[in-house]
Order: C-alpha cells, then sequence, then structure tokens
C-alpha cells in the first residue's frame, strides 16, 4: 500500500481524487496549503506526493523546495499551469512528473505507478571502502585498514566520525560519481534555514578528508567541483 500525501485547496476536486486513491488501496493524507504539505510530510512520511501548484499560502514550487531540502520521495505535480516555464520551474525544483488539468484518474494512477516504478531506493550501500578506511553505515562505525597481504587488509583500530561528518558522507556516497551541489548539501546536512554559509560546509569537507583521504592535501575521494559543489569519486 502506497501512501500518498494529496496537497490540493480545491474542496471537490481533493474529495474525488482521495475517493479515488482510496478505492485503489492507496493510504492517501490531504493538505490544502503548502504549509500544512509540509508539516503533514515531516510528520508523517509518505511514499509519494501529489501536489498541486496554485496553493493559497505558498506556491507549489516552494513546497517541492522545501521537501526536497530534506526528502526524495516522488513529487507529481497536478496543475493547471500549462505554460513550458511553470513547468520546468517544477521540475528543476525537484518534481518526478507533471500532469495538467484537466486530466483523468486513469492518468493520473498512470504516473503514479510509472514514478513508483523509477523509484528505486537509493539508500547508501552498507558498507563501503574508502581509502583505507572500511565505513559501515548501518552500525555508525569506521575501521582503519591495514595491508598485511598483496590482495588483503584486515582491520586495525577504529575511526571517530561526529553525527555531522556522518550525515554528510552519507549523502555524498548516496550517489557515487555525483556532483553533488553546495545548496543541496547545505539542505540536507544543516536543513533549508541553514542558509548559505559554506563556511562550515567547507570546514566539515576538510575534516572528513583528514580522516579518510590518503593525501587530504590532495583528495582522490571527496573532490571539489569549484564553485559547483562536491564529489564522491569511488
Amino acid at each position: 500500500m502506497t501512501r500518498i500525501l494529496l496537497v490540493e485547496d480545491e474542496p471537490q476536486l481533493l474529495r474525488a481524487l482521495r475517493i479515488n486513491l482510496r478505492s485503489r488501496g492507496h493510504e492517501v493524507r490531504a493538505a490544502t496549503g503548502g504549509a500544512q504539505a509540509l508539516a503533514e510530510a515531516a510528520g508523517h512520511p509518505p511514499d509519494l506526493v501529489v501536489l498541486d501548484l496554485g496553493l493559497p499560502d505558498l506556491d507549489g514550487v516552494d513546497v517541492i523546495r522545501g521537501l526536497r531540502g530534506w526528502t526524495r520521495v516522488p513529487i507529481i505535480v497536478l496543475s493547471g499551469r500549462t505554460s513550458g516555464p511553470d513547468k520546468i520551474a517544477a521540475l528543476d525544483a525537484g518534481a518526478d512528473d507533471y500532469v495538467t488539468k484537466p486530466f483523468s484518474i486513469e492518468e493520473l494512477l498512470a504516473r503514479i505507478r510509472a514514478v513508483t516504478r523509477r523509484a528505486t531506493p537509493t539508500e547508501t550501500a552498507p558498507i563501503i571502502t574508502l581509502g583505507h578506511h572500511r565505513i559501515d553505515f548501518t552500525t555508525k562505525t569506521a575501521t582503519v585498514l591495514v595491508d598485511e597481504a598483496p590482495g588483503g587488509a584486515e582491520p586495525s583500530g577504529s575511526l571517530r566520525l561526529t553525527p555531522t561528518e556522518w550525515r554528510l558522507l552519507e549523502v555524498l556516497v548516496r550517489e557515487p560519481g555525483k556532483l553533488i551541489s553546495t545548496r543541496a548539501l547545505l539542505d540536507q546536512v544543516w536543513g533549508p534555514g541553514h542558509g548559505d554559509d559554506t563556511s562550515s560546509l567547507r570546514l566539515y569537507v576538510n575534516r572528513l578528508r583528514r580522516k579518510l583521504e590518503p593525501d587530504p592535501s590532495r583528495p582522490r575521494h571527496l573532490t571539489t567541483e569549484p564553485g559547483m559543489g562536491y564529489r564522491y569519486q569511488p
């Protein structure tokens, strides 16, 4: 059963969608405004969000940005806005699909099935090897590896990472090889209210490099794209 957060301020459409989605076996929670939607998503994390852009308090694009600050839940936009710029703004903010009104319930159900199939979990691998370290995200332990024979390594001691260092490392290694923007890292590690102060991010990236990179001055695994963001290279 898919948990769906339905964000729509038109009472008749909201009622019709809720009835149809529940009749298909989905669990539905509803919100009629952007602030309520963000609170619902935080208090009862959904598997999917169906979101109208024309909300009374917040623009739907701002709601998408607010959600993307901390969750990768699939988002389907449901809107009467048909212009190209509106669609681009929603998709660039992080929406996964865009359905224009009027629409058929069968089309919406097909879109729900499609994004649900695509939303394969991108969980951090439970255990990775980074340089000379064995990182276990399940137990939150980092073990120093010492090569003792060709082709082999065995554990030797542990390395302490702070909670913030763990969060930052998890975000980076979740998508190997992908550039993660500075803004996205700030939002996901410190929260959307952190602002644009990048000094903390630089500080913690450098701390991770000193702890995990064989040569922190020439990082191989936690690399920087100047002016853009950071990348994890396995």
